[in-house]
């Protein structure tokens, strides 16, 4: 085939044209990003993977305490009116906490009388009391440091949930904690006694709500 003077002078422009299109595509490809949020998906799923809530371990005590500590509040610290429903034939060392009993009694559907003959029993009106089994404060709850470390359940600490000794010797924390702990369990049983053997000690029965509700009589 023979050539044209015109056809031979455009054939190296349009095979420079070439060169040139296809070098210039590879440098645009190498420049090329992939958009951040593509990548975003596979970040998040990550994150979820490894980021799981630990599950909480039971009280040694007993488990339906735990359903009280889920729903423990601590005090807001705002200001409220400083009434008094106890009984007056009550200990002068725990009418000192009056307000505070009465208060938190209410907020948590209780009788007053009810955390006072608790208290009563628990502290006698001591906020820096400590039980040889670790617990602390007004009414005796026991955190989640110090002797009550030491008690263990299949999962772990049997206290990890609770706050700890120093939040539990403020005077209004362990009533607000010990009160809507005590109306957890409560509401879960539907019965007073039952509610305060679980309250207690472990393996003592009713012994310890028998007492408690003895105290109550005797008092209100």
């Amino acid at each position: 085939m023979i050539m044209t003077r015109a056809q031979s002078a455009i054939l190296p422009a349009a095979l420079m044209g070439c060169v040139l299109i296809v070098i210039l595509g590879v440098f645009m490809s190498s420049q090329m990003q992939i958009p951040e949020t593509l990548l975003q998906p596979a970040i998040v799923n990550a994150e979820r993977s490894t980021s799981a809530d630990p599950v909480q371990p039971q009280s040694q005590e007993t488990a339906p305490q735990v359903v009280g500590e889920a729903k423990a509040a601590v005090p807001s610290g705002n200001e409220y009116p400083r009434e008094c429903s106890v009984s007056e034939k009550f200990p002068e060392k725990v009418m000192k906490w009056c307000s505070l009993i009465t208060h938190y009694a209410r907020e948590n559907g209780l009788d007053p009388n009810l955390v006072a003959s608790v208290m009563v029993q628990e502290s006698g009106g001591n906020p820096e009391a400590y039980s040889k089994s670790g617990a602390v404060g007004l009414l005796q709850v026991m955190p989640r440091d110090g002797l009550a470390a030491e008690f263990m359940c299949p999962n772990g600490p049997c206290f990890s949930a609770r706050p700890t000794i120093q939040e539990l010797k403020d005077p209004e924390y362990n009533v607000a904690y010990g009160t809507k702990l005590l109306a957890g369990l409560l509401g879960k049983y539907g019965d007073i006694r039952e509610a305060l053997r679980y309250y207690g000690p472990k393996d003592v029965g009713y012994y310890y709500a028998d007492i408690i509700l003895t105290i109550l009589q005797s008092y209100q």
